[in-house]
């Protein structure tokens, strides 16, 4: 039935593409504008990747937070650890400096020592009040030392959120309106107004002045997206013409071809802005994409043109039959590539998702360019000349094939050998995988915010937030004696834990009050006894200063029924910080018993661990389904589930070497690393359809006989094979130029897989058909084909 449909409906296609050339490049041209007027919807992300589903336990946990609290990580800090800010000059500019920041609208409050409070208590009316710590600006060195003294000293409230006094660094905290956080607005006050600011302190006091925070790493992380989509277009481009050309040996083959695939580009960026994508680390992987994936199409279509060409010098049945012979095994090899990528779409992850449904479209659309452009623009043009065809026949092309048909009729037993060692040392290599990885991981490493990080992870003990949210389940509960024990003994457990700061919270405001009880006497930092606790509290309630109460709402929610703990994070592992997870929850199972509290952890710092477990959890599932799809295509196309069997091995076997080779060289499983076995699988097996494809023809040729089918085969299509292996092999090498650790990880692991993919197609596939053709060889399936996956060729006289 299936033949019956399909029967003559290449050769109906390629009539009505060469018909109807003038109406077809017009039809091209106007959709190519229309896609291009899409463009302005174009705009580059600002929010952070929403990797958990919304209805995860952790993002319900984490919405339930900002709810009460507002979005957390709206920080942007500044700090100096130079002797040279301790003089009048530079003391007082580093002032006037958080003075300017605290002008801008966008920004919500700032923490400094300018506007540094210190927590009074009046004797009259026993109550508290918020006095500035500086007066006025100092004007002697005696002045700025008896400052910091009484700040280190005697002001432990402070430690580790704006001074370090081991060290003496001195830290800003700016606070963004949280209603900019995920927009443009954010990005431009970053990059222009704060980073102006920053510039001029710098070339004034010639110190340097260390940036970081969430939002600060956010936009500079956008920033380096941006500039790194002009850079791979640019690289991929350059890099499959000199390929290309150097193949073909003819200028006006690589023109056309590199035409085609910047009209892919613009469908590309046209379907982001028609679908209002915005542009993330993965949609802007998709423009390079499409020109590395969109190569091999124009090499397997001229090549056969030229063959043709070559065989008859008829350009009208040359063209006719470069569409009706390489039209359906190209669309194909194309559905099984957009297959490896739309498998991303079943996930829960937007971030992946949309990166899957853009890029499966467009490298559909890149195949139908392809088909249409080429043969059009071919059929206006004379034949290629002599030189052009001169690369059929190149010496070096003649003694790789011999090479690999040697190996492949006289060293198969070499051959299965190699493969079991290869893959016994693989399964090796991946029993020594682990799922790691970390948020900052695979940012530039040469950026100057990726050193401001380390800096502050050095002094201020990170600068991820991890949050835990106490609900005593009762009104006023978070200031009731027992609560704040149990909250200090929850932080000193924390504070022991190498990887985490201080943390900070109600505890350390009622400490604070304690200590402005006593006269600021810094012994008295510490929790209020029974007693004291009674009119310590009332005092506070009595106190309406506006300091106060900024910094109890930051502390406990309005009813005073529920408390925050916030500590910051180093760069740590998955499992380290996994380790991290489970201690803190015991020491919260064990200070605040179920019946009566519910507590939980949230932050960034712990979304990013759920949802790295999450997505290699289910990346792992796309992968799975990537290969039943494409097992069932095959199954399609050939009727025989040993037919699917012998062309899955050669493309399952170079992942396994890949998953092999991360193991000893210790790359980790992470989101940025799983991604490469489902594109790669998806890209390598179109070799294998290729290849079998050539060989049902031959089949038919050569009256059922398997070697001389397979030694044909190998000889047809291992040119165009090794051409397209090595054009994605440097195409997708261009991303190892990529300052993103994830980015260059693919890049160089996808190059690798393919290249494993190539020999293993060339020399491992034929090899299994040969060893098992009596046990494929059946003749009433392949004499009567569900499908034709090329048609046969009307000028031999054994196909007719």
């Amino acid at each position: 039935m299936v033949a019956k449909l399909t029967k003559g409906f290449w050769p109906k296609v390629a009539r009505i593409i060469l018909r109807n050339r003038i109406l077809i490049l017009l039809a091209v041209a106007g959709f190519t504008v229309f896609l291009a007027l899409q463009w302005k919807n174009m705009q580059f992300s600002n929010t952070e990747a929403n990797i958990l589903p919304n209805d995860h336990p952790a993002s319900i946990q984490y919405n339930a937070f900002t709810k009460i609290f507002g979005e957390e990580g709206n920080a942007i800090v500044l700090a100096i650890r130079d002797s040279a800010l301790f003089t009048p000059k530079n003391f007082n500019r580093w002032n006037t400096l958080s003075k300017q920041l605290d002008a801008f609208p966008e920004v919500d409050y700032v923490i400094s020592l300018e506007n540094l409070k210190e927590l009074i208590k009046d004797s009259e009316t026993q109550t508290f009040s918020m006095e500035p710590l500086i007066s006025s600006a100092p004007q002697t060195k005696q002045e700025i030392d008896s400052l910091t003294n009484h700040l280190f000293k005697e002001l432990p409230f402070y430690d580790n959120l704006v001074y370090n006094p081991k060290s003496g660094t001195i830290q800003t905290v700016v606070y963004l309106d949280k209603d900019i956080m995920n927009t443009e607005v954010r990005n431009q006050f970053i990059l222009n107004d704060l980073g102006e600011l920053v510039n001029d302190f710098e070339e004034e006091t010639k110190m340097d002045v260390h940036v970081s925070g969430m939002p600060y790493i956010r936009t500079w992380n956008t920033k380096s997206i941006i500039d790194e989509i002009g850079l791979f277009i640019v690289g991929a481009l350059l890099v499959t013409s000199l390929i290309f050309f150097f193949f073909f040996r003819s200028f006006r083959a690589t023109f056309i071809s590199m035409c085609v695939v910047i009209i892919g580009v613009m469908w590309a960026f046209g379907i982001l802005g028609l679908l209002k994508y915005e542009i993330t680390i993965l949609t802007a992987l998709i423009p390079p994409l499409i020109i590395v994936i969109g190569i091999p199409n124009c090499i397997f279509l001229i090549n056969k043109y030229q063959q043709e060409v070559k065989k008859h010098g008829n350009q009208a049945l040359s063209l006719q039959r470069v569409i009706s012979k390489i039209g359906n095994a190209t669309l194909m090899t194309n559905i099984t590539t957009a297959s490896g990528f739309a498998t991303f779409i079943i996930l829960d992850s937007d971030l992946l998702k949309e990166f899957g449904i853009v890029a499966s479209i467009n490298i559909i659309g890149i195949f139908i360019l392809s088909l249409l452009i080429i043969p059009i623009v071919y059929s206006f043009m004379p034949l290629p000349k002599t030189k052009h065809l001169k690369h059929l026949n190149k010496k070096w092309m003649d003694i790789f094939v011999n090479w690999m048909e040697n190996m492949v009729r006289n060293h198969r037993i070499a051959v299965y050998i190699t493969t079991v060692a290869v893959l016994v040392l693989s399964i090796i290599g991946i029993y020594q995988m682990r799922i790691t990885g970390s948020r900052i991981e695979d940012l530039p490493k040469k950026s100057h915010f990726y050193k401001d990080i380390q800096f502050f992870e050095a002094e201020f003990d990170g600068i991820m937030p991890m949050e835990i949210v106490v609900d005593t389940k009762r009104k006023n509960g978070v200031t009731k004696p027992a609560t704040l024990k149990r909250m200090e003994r929850l932080g000193t457990v924390i504070d022991e834990i190498p990887e985490l700061s201080r943390p900070i919270s109600i505890v350390d405001l009622v400490k604070y009050s304690k200590q402005a009880f006593y006269n600021g006497i810094p012994k008295y930092y510490q929790l209020p006894t029974s007693q004291e606790n009674t009119f310590i509290m009332n005092a506070v309630q009595k106190s309406s200063t506006e300091g106060t109460n900024e910094l109890l709402q930051s502390f406990v929610d309005s009813t005073g029924q529920i408390a925050r703990l916030t500590t910051y994070m180093r760069d740590v592992k998955i499992d380290r910080m996994e380790e991290i997870e489970k201690d803190v929850q015991q020491a919260i199972t064990k200070e605040f018993p179920a019946e009566r509290y519910n507590v939980f952890m949230t932050g960034k710092a712990l979304l990013f661990l759920k949802g790295t477990k999450y997505l290699v959890k289910n990346l792992l599932l796309s992968l799975a389904l990537a290969i039943g799809l494409i097992s069932l295509f095959m199954a399609y196309l050939f009727r025989s589930y040993k037919m699917v069997i012998i062309s899955l091995v050669p493309n399952l076997l170079p992942l396994v070497i890949t998953a092999g080779v991360m193991g000893f060289l210790g790359v980790p499983i992470k989101p940025s690393t799983i991604l490469v076995f489902s594109i790669a699988f998806g890209i390598s097996v179109d070799d294998t359809i290729h290849f079998l494809a050539k060989y049902r023809q031959e089949l038919a040729t050569h009256r059922w006989h398997i070697k001389r089918s397979v030694y044909a085969a190998l000889r047809e299509t291992g040119v165009s094979m090794f051409y397209t292996s090595i054009v994605l092999f440097f195409g997708f090498s261009v991303f190892i130029i990529s300052d993103f650790g994830g980015t260059k990880a693919l890049g160089g692991l996808v190059s690798a897989t393919l290249l494993f993919a190539m020999l293993s197609n060339l020399i491992l596939l034929p090899s299994l058909l040969l060893s098992l053709e009596r046990s494929i060889a059946n003749k009433q399936v392949l004499k009567k084909p569900q499908i034709d996956i090329l048609p046969q060729d009307e000028d031999n006289p054994k196909d007719k």
